[in-house]
């Protein structure tokens, strides 16, 4: 079972980069869009909500990677963060649900407890 909890945390530390790094892209892209335009109201509009954008993806992107160092330490915390964010991503079809399924199988196991419980 250490074998899949360190697959499992380097899951979400690696889809937690990508979202960081969407997040940047996203906020760089929507920004350029309003400067290219050159009109100083659509700077502005776009400026805003590529800062929203971005915080938002970022908030979504920050829990799994500190989940996924975590769950790499054996923290007792990140496993019932891992339980609580594959409980999340259920609905998130179809990636979501299978980290989410993937989640469940791995934290919930009796060996995996006994690995978290020190």
């Amino acid at each position: 079972m250490q074998t899949h909890i360190k697959v499992l945390a380097w899951l979400y530390i690696l889809l937690s980069a990508i979202g960081l790094i969407s997040a940047a892209c996203l906020g760089g892209i929507i920004a350029a869009g309003g400067a290219i335009s050159g009109d100083r109201d659509a700077v502005l509009v776009t400026s805003i909500i590529a800062v929203v954008l971005a915080g938002v993806v970022v908030l979504f992107s920050i829990p799994g990677l500190i989940a996924g160092l975590g769950l790499l330490r054996y923290k007792s915390w990140a496993r019932v963060l891992g339980l609580v964010l594959g409980i999340l991503n259920l609905p998130g079809f179809p990636t979501g649900t299978i980290l989410g399924v993937y989640s469940l199988y791995v934290l919930l196991d009796d060996e995996s407890a006994a690995l978290f419980s020190g």
